[in-house]
Formats: C-alpha cells, sequence, structure tokens
C-alpha cells in the first residue's frame, strides 16, 4: 500500500515537473518574441525621433542600424501594383526578406484586378532578388472598399476618401504582420507623385501602435525612386494602369480625358 502510494506520488511530482517545464519553455518563447519585437520597435522609433517628416532619412537610419547587426528583418509589404513595386522590391530586397501582399478591393472592375494580380505575380518570379521575395493575395472584396466610400463618392482625387483607402489596406497589412510574426510592415503608395507620403506615413504610425509591428517609414519616390520604377516597367515591359484602381478614379480620369478631347 505505502509502496502504491509513493509510486503515485512519483508520478504527480513527475507530472508536475513536466508541466513546469512546458510553461517554462513558453515563457522563454515568449519573453523572445517580445524582446525581438521590442528591440525592432526600438530601432524603429529611434529613427523616427530625429528626422520627423523625413521618411527617406528615417529609414536610411534604420536600414543602417540593421545592416551593422548583420541581420536581415521579415517585411511585409503591401503592393498596390507592379509598377510601383518594382523599384521598391529592387531596393528593399537587398535588406529585407519580403512577403509582397497584394490586397486592393478598390480596384474596378475585376478584370483590371485580375491584370495587375498577374502582372505583380509576374514581376515577382522574373526579377532577381538579394533575399528570397514571396507573394500573398488578399481577398478582392469591393463591398468592403464602397462601404467605407460610402458618402464620399464626390471627394476629389487625393482627399479623404483616398486617405481612409490607405487605411484600409494598411490597416489590413499591418493585421497579417503582426499575425505573421514579421519584423515591420510597409506599402509602395509612397512611390506615387500623386500619393500623400506625408499622410501614408502618419496611417503608418498609427497602425504600428495599434498592432505592435514598426512600419517602416517610407517615400519611395525619392533617391529618383518614382523614376527608377517607370525604367523597370519599360525593362519587364509591365502594364502600366492610367487611373489609380477604384471606379472613382476611373471616372475623374475618363472626365480629364474627354476635356482634353474637347
Amino acid at each position: 500500500m505505502i509502496r502504491d502510494e509513493q509510486g503515485s506520488m512519483s508520478a504527480f511530482l513527475a507530472m508536475l515537473f513536466l508541466v513546469f517545464l512546458l510553461l517554462i519553455s513558453v515563457c522563454v518563447e515568449g519573453i523572445y518574441m517580445y524582446t525581438a519585437r521590442g528591440k525592432a520597435m526600438g530601432i524603429y522609433m529611434s529613427g523616427l525621433s530625429h528626422t520627423k517628416g523625413n521618411y527617406q532619412k528615417e529609414l536610411d537610419r534604420l536600414i543602417e542600424n540593421i545592416t551593422k547587426e548583420g541581420k536581415v528583418p521579415r517585411l511585409f509589404l503591401h503592393s498596390c501594383c507592379a509598377p510601383c513595386s518594382s523599384y521598391v522590391l529592387e531596393y528593399l530586397s537587398q535588406y529585407f526578406e519580403i512577403t509582397v501582399f497584394f490586397y486592393n478591393p478598390n480596384i474596378s472592375l475585376e478584370e483590371e484586378y485580375r491584370k495587375r494580380v498577374a502582372e505583380i505575380r509576374r514581376l515577382v518570379a522574373e526579377m532577381s532578388f538579394t533575399h528570397p521575395v514571396h507573394i500573398e493575395e488578399g481577398t478582392y472584396d469591393p463591398q468592403v472598399f464602397y462601404e467605407m466610400a460610402k458618402g464620399m463618392e464626390k471627394v476629389p482625387e487625393g482627399g479623404e476618401r483616398c486617405f481612409k483607402c490607405y487605411r484600409l489596406r494598411m490597416e489590413e497589412a499591418a493585421k497579417l504582420a503582426r499575425e505573421g510574426n514579421y519584423d515591420y510592415f510597409t506599402t509602395t503608395l509612397s512611390i506615387s507623385p500623386l500619393k500623400n507620403a506625408e499622410k501614408i506615413n502618419e496611417i503608418g504610425e498609427e497602425l504600428a501602435e495599434i498592432y505592435k509591428v514598426p512600419h517602416l517609414p517610407s517615400d519611395f519616390k525619392k533617391k529618383n525612386g518614382y523614376k527608377r520604377s517607370i525604367e523597370l516597367s519599360h525593362e519587364f515591359d509591365l502594364y502600366r494602369q492610367n487611373y489609380c484602381g477604384c471606379v472613382f478614379s476611373k471616372r475623374e480620369q475618363e472626365e480629364k480625358l474627354k476635356q482634353k478631347l474637347k
């Protein structure tokens, strides 16, 4: 009887010890993830504190820091289209392992959407990169965009509707970057001379605080980025759309064309 009790006690203590080891393992992993993300946030915030508003300089400083550490961080990159992504991928793949995230429910019509998806996939397949570049396609549900744009249908391009559209797409990227434990997230949008880089980075910083994943500051049109994107578009014979993507920008572009023809 005593032996049975001793055996039961030994088994119970062994089980407790295994549970203890499991808890230690979980805690260590959690501390590691927290520390790694916290370090990335620290580098990110140190860059922001010096040159607020000059996003290219912020990015230069951040890249200099990670290069000194000899690390290749993982970047979740929202892509608006292949032409805008071309220079950004050429540039950032030197320093990051990138997942291109094509999420653009604003694009009208579906035929246009499919054409743009095919081009970004082809570009990633044909370009040469220093570090790996992967691609992930988000859900194409235009209704999400129309719900967001409700009440702002007549707002001119470049206004509040566009800012909400930036956020819609960037927030989805931030969520998935957090879920995938990426080191940074950002978007290719700032390469366009027609896009508000100040607003894009402001949104990125807000989302970084909410989702606890650093936003990579960007103004990709700088350093002749936009010019290089045009060169790469010609080099890879990329389809270059003549409007941003949504039905409102399409209508506005068509109206401008009509005015020119008068």
